[in-house]
């Protein structure tokens, strides 16, 4: 932090630990004030939902009562009518559980929590109510009440004192990405180093722009944020999902011409360099986007049955130089209504998506299966070993393993970081076992107990504020809260804490053994199954001719991308250069670029690009790290020298722009595609 800063913040770590920390104080007074059976559960919940944004801590908060009120309705729903048959409520609720856990990582976004909470809520109520089914009404409305009244607090207390708006985060973060896009823009239009040279830059810009996508999520529940500047960086995230792919086509398009190409038109060439210069530009200083799309226009030869692959290429390139003109001008008008509070409707857009910028996430739905699975199987073996040996703490044990499988499935080693989560489990009964038999008895007023929890759980919302200590945090902040049982009156017994902190363990140990089996398969099979996944997309793409939205298919295809950036060492040299290049995410957008061009094409011309796009489409599904068939190629020229030919003007050049992305895409290294006359310009 530089020192110029405002206090709040260079400080800001700090400032959330305190008011995290009187948020939980201010639950747990107005908990007991009201008599609630378990007021320390209004303590924990402010930990659990507290954000350093207040927009993702209102998003959290809203469906982590959304959940509760779930779970507390299901719990309702079965412990009373199955509490006569133990085994029964165990399997259960744990099948519930699993179920919960599966359409929670199916969803992935912020609402997946509300399917989150409403599966391990089960288990936390249900469980330790087997003793006394008959109050389990009141002991679920009581639960309720409790998460509500944290829940609360800690949702005030963010959006009243400091608050922190996610807006400022997520527009800090566009315009670094939009800064980082225009230098490597101008890097590969004037072809400084190399394409290997520039692939750290383009993988960061993928990872990026997946992480702002996560982070707006939470934009909708910010109650700080002007709507204008929320649907205004929405626009300006969907021409970001476009603008990647548009670069990596230009720096693919460049290398197919080559220099020699480039020193005899140096036209072309001065082009480049103008474009360079304009995109860097600063607002005041840069020309009108008419006259550059002028100039681009001015370059454009005629496409006919003599087109050799020299000049294919070159209406391919000023096409996509158009599409980054288009972006680039659409994120400048955007950020200056953004600034001036204007209504984006009145803003002049030349991108316009087709489908509405409906976000895209990627799903995999088999290792969603296994994690509920595995979330299923820990907690039926606590249970056979609560019921079997008849302990009487022993209902903590599949609580925490509900809870632990639930919390960590969506990473790629969750065994591990259930591992961690055990170990910060054992510090705080530590922690909470020298409250409990050292510190608490000797307190007699709330104030005395809150000056003594303040220097412990400040530390916990320090910790929780800085993404680096985040879940080392909340382990802490939350299991001490849980274990420590604030209540109105005294009573802890030394033995009955032993045996509910061993129990707690072994939940934990158990979750991670079970997982460790259920999804011991790592991030080299998960980073394949991305692979893999992206080449059944296209597939799809190319079976229904392409009948999709570019930026909903560069929405998934991009944050399946970003999920594969963070696993690309696991990848075999091939993949690696798919993902450094984006190769997958342009031949699927060339696909759908086919579309517009399908319907003014020849019958003739039409036909011949579906046989190639069913043999695609099969060579996709068939995908197995060696490369595409040479039958495929065939196919892809048989198709170019049909379009070529096609008497339709703007259909045919939209054809083979398409076209030759997919050739370039799938067949980058191949000789160049030779026209009708045999001429041939190396690729």
């Amino acid at each position: 932090m530089r020192a110029g800063e405002p206090f709040l913040v260079r400080h800001a770590d700090l400032v959330f630990a305190l008011k995290t920390f009187a948020a939980s104080m201010l639950a747990l007074v107005i908990a007991l004030a009201m008599d609630l059976p378990r007021p320390y559960w209004a303590m924990a919940t402010v930990y659990i939902t507290s954000q350093p944004l207040a927009g993702a801590t209102s998003s959290k908060a809203f469906f982590r009562v959304l959940g509760t009120l779930a779970g507390a309705t299901m719990t309702v729903a079965l412990v009373p009518n199955l509490i006569n048959a133990p085994e029964l409520l165990c399997l259960a609720i744990a099948l519930w559980v699993g179920l919960c856990l599966y359409l929670s990582l199916l969803d992935g976004t912020p609402r997946s929590y509300v399917f989150m909470l409403a599966g391990y809520t089960v288990a936390l109520i249900g469980f330790p109510a087997v003793s006394e089914p008959g109050a389990i009404f009141d002991t679920a409305v009581s639960r309720v009440e409790e998460i509500s009244l944290g829940i609360i607090c800690a949702s005030l207390v963010s959006t009243i004192i400091f608050p922190r708006s996610v807006a400022p985060a997520v527009a800090s973060r566009v315009d670094l990405w939009l800064a980082d896009a225009r230098r490597l823009s101008q890097a590969v239009l004037l072809r400084e180093g190399t394409s290997e040279s520039r692939r750290p830059r383009r993988l960061k810009l993928a990872t990026d722009i997946v992480e702002i996508g996560t982070l707006s999520t939470h934009l909708a529940y910010d109650r700080l944020t002007d709507r204008n500047a929320v649907n205004g960086l929405g626009e300006i995230r969907l021409r970001m999902l476009m603008l990647l792919p548009v670069i990596a086509s230009l720096e693919d398009r460049l290398a197919a011409l080559g220099e020699e190409a480039l020193r005899r038109r140096p036209e072309l060439k001065r082009l480049l360099e103008d474009l360079a210069q304009w995109i860097t530009s600063d607002v005041g200083a840069r020309q009108p986007a008419e006259r550059i799309r002028a100039a681009i226009a001015e370059q454009q030869a005629v496409l006919d049955d003599s087109a050799d692959w020299e000049r294919i290429i070159t209406t391919s390139l000023l096409s996509r130089l158009r599409e980054l003109v288009d972006l680039s001008r659409d994120c400048r008008v955007l950020t200056e209504a953004i600034a001036d509070n204007r209504h984006i409707s009145t803003v002049d857009l030349a991108f316009h998506s087709e489908a509405g910028a409906r976000s895209v996430r990627h799903r995999d739905r088999g290792l969603a299966l296994w994690s509920a699975a595995g979330a299923a199987t820990a907690i039926l073996i606590c249970c056979v070993f609560w019921i079997g040996t008849g302990w009487p703490d022993g209902a903590s044990a599949p609580m925490m393993a509900a809870v632990a499988c639930s919390f960590f499935a969506a990473q790629d080693e969750p065994a591990r970081f259930i591992r961690s989560f055990g170990r910060w489990s054992l510090v705080a009964i530590v922690v909470v076992a020298i409250y409990l038999f050292a510190v608490v008895p000797a307190i007699s007023h709330l104030e005395v107990l809150i000056v003594a929890l303040a220097p412990t759980f400040l530390l916990y919302g320090f910790l929780i504020g800085r993404p680096a200590t985040a879940g080392t945090g909340m382990a802490l902040a939350a299991n001490t809260a849980t274990l420590l049982a604030i209540q109105s009156t005294y009573s802890a017994d030394f033995a009955s804490y032993a045996n509910s902190a061993v129990a707690f363990f072994v939940g934990v140990v158990v979750a991670e053994l079970v997982t460790r089996i259920a999804r011991g398969v790592g991030a080299e099979w998960i980073a394949n199954r991305l692979v893999l996944s992206s080449w059944k997309t296209i597939a799809v793409a190319a079976e229904r001719r392409g009948k999709r939205d570019r930026a909903e298919f560069a929405g998934l295809m991009l944050h399946r991308l970003g999920l594969l950036v963070q696993r690309i060492a696991y990848l075999s040299e091939s993949d690696r250069r798919d993902t450094d290049s984006l190769v997958q995410l342009r031949i699927g957008i060339n696909i759908i670029d086919l579309r517009r061009a399908r319907y003014g094409l020849a019958a003739s011309t039409i036909a011949v690009i579906d046989d190639m796009l069913d043999q695609l489409a099969v060579a996709c599904r068939s995908y197995a790290g060696e490369g595409m068939p040479a039958a495929l190629l065939t196919s892809v020229d048989r198709a170019l020298a049909r379009a070529v030919k096609d008497p339709n003007d703007n259909a045919r050049e939209d054809a083979l722009i398409g076209l030759v992305g997919i050739r370039r895409g799938l067949f980058p290294d191949a000789p160049a595609y030779r026209s009708r006359a045999g001429e041939s310009v190396a690729a």
